[in-house]
């Protein structure tokens, strides 16, 4: 019997229904999760395909190594994001191809359907270009490219500029579909060319699903064709109850990943309804990893990790008990404590601080919570990975 078998609330993200994320343990449905999102939204599918979800369905989505998917999926929770860029696919509608052979509907994309859009550059110094755009602001600049046949490992060039200000991105062709992620302080012109000591000269390159949001880091495709479109707010809060947790002891475990260019904390919390009696693991506004502990509304515990690689699944984990008190991180302890008095009133798990400010906005691999303290053999196990292979599969690292 494994470890996680005895565990009092496990969520390993695999069943849901409309408004609900279902939790292995309890069996009873006391450790099951609200889950909220008004309107559709997209993901990666288990098939590698960027698919739609409906109102309030949960999105697990399943990760891509080298453009292949591997692994299980996880639960992923982002914020409220518009697409500004009005076709997304459609790109004789928004960008000026004057300078450009526009071949629309040529390829399979990354939905699965013929609609990628081909572009080939007829002479050298031309591009593909929208002005104008007066985006004020940090936004974050998305598509998808690919290469093909001759064209694969020559590059183009990618170029974001405000006034004076200026970003030049050269930008590799693969065989397979990559997602190119920028972020620009203010943007009016947005262009894909050929110059700028670019090697694709006059041949072509695959394009996908444009997308420019108001925020620090990419998120998961918003579709558009003729308006700006909107993807609301997810939350996913009220696993388990008084009787699930134990105010005297446990322990809670999470392999979580967020953003780079984090914008606020993103908390999962074990707390009372209200932030004075609190157990929290989380990513700071700094991106470092850190733990907390309040009782009463007085502080007991706090470590921040210099680990920062936030956009990588780590796990995180912490035993409290009282005067007893333990943090993990990737199977090594990181700091204890033996003075914490531990919080009481325990009764629900949320993806944010408890009083719904902070929410946790990310991927989710797992969550394990023990009404019980664990030996650290037991907590090193419940850190660590089985083997090189699931470790590397797990962070999503390439295995050459």
């Amino acid at each position: 019997m494994s470890l996680a078998d005895q565990a009092s609330l496990l969520l390993i993200p695999s069943g849901y229904k409309s408004q609900k994320v279902y939790s292995i343990f309890p069996t009873d449905g006391d450790g099951d999760f609200d889950f909220s999102r008004s309107g559709s939204a997209t993901r990666i599918a288990k098939n590698g395909l960027i698919t739609t979800v409906d109102s309030n369905i949960p999105r697990l989505e399943y990760p891509m190594i080298d453009g292949v998917q591997k692994g299980c999926p996880s639960l992923i929770l982002e914020p409220q994001r518009t697409n500004s860029l009005t076709y997304s696919e459609d790109f004789e509608n928004y960008f000026n191809i004057s300078e450009i052979t526009l071949n629309p509907n040529y390829a399979v994309s990354p939905d699965g359907t013929i609609n990628a859009n081909k572009v080939t550059f007829p002479f050298a110094s031309r591009s593909m270009y929208k002005n104008s755009l007066s985006l004020s602001g940090t936004h974050s600049i998305s598509f998808w490219y690919k290469g093909e046949g001759s064209n694969i490992g020559k590059t183009f060039n990618v170029r974001l500029a405000l006034g004076a200000t200026v970003q030049n991105i050269k930008v590799t062709l693969e065989s397979g579909w990559k997602r190119f992620e920028a972020q620009n302080n203010g943007l009016q012109v947005f262009e894909i060319t050929n110059r700028n000591n670019t090697t694709i000269g006059t041949g072509s390159l695959l394009l996908y699903g444009f997308q420019t949001e108001q925020g620090s880091y990419s998120t998961s495709y918003i579709p558009t064709n003729g308006t700006a479109v909107t993807r609301q707010a997810e939350t996913c809060n009220g696993a388990g109850d008084a009787a699930t947790f134990n105010d005297s002891e446990g322990v809670l475990m999470a392999e979580i990943s967020s953003f780079v260019g984090l914008d606020d904390f993103r908390l999962l919390t074990l707390n009372s309804g209200n932030i004075n009696n609190i157990i929290l693991l989380g990513i700071r506004d700094s991106g470092n990893l850190y733990c907390a502990i309040t009782d009463g509304g007085v502080n007991q515990f706090t470590h921040i990790s210099d680990y920062s690689p936030i956009n990588i699944p780590t796990k995180l984990l912490v035993k409290y008990k009282t005067n007893d008190i333990s943090f993990w991180i990737n199977g090594f302890k990181l700091a204890t404590d033996t003075s914490a008095t531990i919080p009481t009133g325990l009764n629900q798990l949320d993806f944010n601080y408890g009083n719904g400010a902070y929410p946790f906005y990310g991927n989710t691999k797992q969550v394990q919570y023990y009404n019980s303290a664990l030996t650290d053999s037991e907590l090193e196990q419940l850190t660590s990975w089985t083997s090189f292979t699931d470790m590397a599969e797990g962070q999503l690292y390439t295995i050459e």
